[in-house]
């Protein structure tokens, strides 16, 4: 199933963007492109390799030339020369990866040179030790179980279908070179204080120099706190971005930041409410999965990933939902410039998910303890040690994109354990955004957030009795098949319409009878699901090969103006 970019993509070079916006150097090489590939049941090196693979297109995808799924216990082998570029010569080289699925381990050369756990987080190694002479050949390996041992897996499923997807393996984020002198920026923190018109910006940096950030004509010496006299705030309507620079030595790299602030509130009734900049916000958004059928979590191109940020915007709507997956972080910077809020999911994980315990809220409205992990598919602790570690990495790795808004660290008690202790780890880390702990349901009482989904019933306001603010953190799903533009002959939804007019007028009379009205008494936040088809489910506001937008935009900027 193609898209209008599936042709456009450069085989010898896809996605050729610098992948890393707000820490952008010169010195960088681009590995996306043909490699060898191999599938086998053997954890050595393969003498033979099965052809070529499209990178970094997963090889269950169309886009990557290959179209077979790996299975369990099964190795996916990557193998690529690269010749170094002259003027990599007497610097480090870093080699990265946006992101691998599920299980990695790299050689340069023959030596190990890094090994990864986790299908959603980039990982680099310093590969300088390891290069010898004017090529190197890069080998990857590659074990994906997807529903097996806990890991982070997100939607994916190895038998698809309904509101799980057809599970991919593999590099499925660019992967990439660069070059640094001996002392170089590796990380920076960056922090806007809306109320205090500052910016703090640290740096991390390897080796002994100093780095120092040049803003405004003068130079700092990080960490500093950085004042940004007569700013403009960023909002959706105007997202104003600041550039500076940091240097470290020799090292030199660009970066930006925004200047906002987020948090709940009360308004001039006392109605709890999520605030922007110290004002009270409405966040009218879609629930975006970021699927795609030719390339899967990987967009096609660049403009693919614009196009979906900028047509929800077309159609009135302020904010998406991130829903179980991590873009790269090109796909956070459009937001950033285009001026859309992020509510940003955790990956799910664990165990088997118990149909009865995770839908018992919406059945019975009894919220159980997240603390029975048996019951949540939790009873691995090595599994939840695991998912710890990669919320505080996801944090980290987002933490200065201006447009994300909120964390959701669970949704629907999919793999759901001590909810509580999540929401202290992720306040620990960042105490510049919302917090909703539990998406949906087994809402556990705690933070500033009351989530929930409504489906199957028409939704009524109801003030949380602890004084959070409510968000509709999921509603709709109005399904209607396009045809010749659906995925297969199955389709899912929470209600379906057989043409465009009755979808329109279904979705007029939701937004006018019930968010509309339940915003005025207090909801502070709507979620449609959602943005695009995804297989199966026929419930997008664009078909899955985004062809056809089945309610022109500016009849949805219409609909969704719930300010009545």
């Amino acid at each position: 199933m193609k898209t209008n970019w599936t042709d456009k993509v450069d085989r010898n070079l896809p996605l050729p963007e610098y992948p890393r916006p707000q820490m952008a150097r010169s010195g960088w090489v681009n590995l996306n492109g043909p490699w060898e590939y191999a599938i086998n049941s053997s954890s050595r090196f393969p003498k033979e390799f099965d052809g070529e693979i499209l990178v970094p297109f997963s090889p269950e995808t169309e886009l990557s030339g290959v179209g077979r799924s790996l299975k369990s216990g099964e190795f996916l082998w990557y193998r690529r020369v690269v010749t170094m570029p002259p003027e990599f010569a007497g610097r480090r080289v870093l080699l990265h990866f946006g992101a691998v699925d599920q299980c990695a381990v790299v050689w340069v050369n023959s030596v190990q040179v890094a090994s990864h756990i986790g299908g959603y987080l980039p990982f680099e190694a310093d590969i300088t030790d390891a290069i010898d002479g004017d090529t190197v050949t890069v080998t990857v390996r590659v074990t994906d179980d997807t529903q097996r041992g806990g890991h982070t897996r997100g939607k994916q499923k190895s038998r698809r279908g309904g509101i799980w997807y057809t599970p991919q393996s593999g590099i499925w984020q660019t992967v990439w070179m660069e070059a640094v002198p001996e002392s170089y920026v590796k990380a920076l923190r960056i922090t806007p204080l809306f109320d205090e018109a500052a910016v703090e910006i640290a740096a991390e940096v390897e080796g002994g120099e100093t780095a120092y950030a040049q803003l405004g004509g003068a130079s700092y010496a990080l960490p500093a706190r950085i004042p940004v006299p007569n700013f403009e705030p960023w909002t959706p309507e105007n997202p104003t971005l600041y550039g500076f620079t940091v240097t470290c030595g020799e090292d030199q790299v660009q970066s930006y930041f925004a200047m906002r602030k987020f948090s709940v509130g009360k308004d001039e009734k006392g109605v709890p409410r999520l605030f922007l900049n110290n004002r009270p916000c409405f966040h009218n958004g879609l629930l975006d999965q970021g699927y795609w059928p030719d390339g899967l979590y990987t967009a096609p191109t660049d403009e693919a990933m614009i196009y979906d940020i900028s047509t929800a915007k077309s159609m009135g709507y302020n904010m998406l939902r991130k829903h179980i997956k991590v873009e790269p972080l090109r796909w956070y910077y459009h937001c950033d410039r285009l001026g859309m809020l992020v509510w940003q999911d955790m990956p799910n994980g664990g165990g088997h998910y118990n149909a009865a315990v995770v839908t018992t809220p919406l059945v019975t409205g009894i919220h159980l303890s997240d603390k029975l992990y048996p019951l949540f598919g939790r009873a691995n602790k090595a599994a939840r040690l695991e998912f710890r570690a990669e919320l505080a990495a996801m944090v980290r790795h987002l933490y200065n994109c201006p447009c994300i808004a909120m964390w959701v660290i669970f949704n629907e008690g999919w793999g759901q354990f001590d909810a509580a202790k999540m929401h202290d780890l992720v306040r620990g880390l960042d105490k510049t955004r919302t917090i909703d702990h539990a998406s949906g349901w087994h809402d556990q009482g705690i933070g500033g957030i009351k989530s929930l989904h409504v489906y199957f019933k028409p939704y009524v306001f109801k003030p949380d009795k602890r004084g959070r603010a409510v968000v509709l953190s999921e509603f709709g799903g109005y399904a209607h098949k396009v045809i010749s533009h659906e995925f297969g002959k199955k389709s899912f939804g929470y209600k379906k319409f057989e043409t465009p007019a009755q979808l329109q007028i279904a979705l007029e009379d939701l937004y006018q009878k019930e968010i509309g009205p339940a915003h005025l008494q207090g909801l502070a936040a709507a979620v449609y699901t959602q943005l695009t088809d995804v297989e199966d489910e026929i419930n997008g506001l664009l078909t899955y090969d985004r062809k056809v937008v089945k309610v022109a935009p500016e009849v949805m900027q219409e609909i969704v103006d719930v300010d009545i």
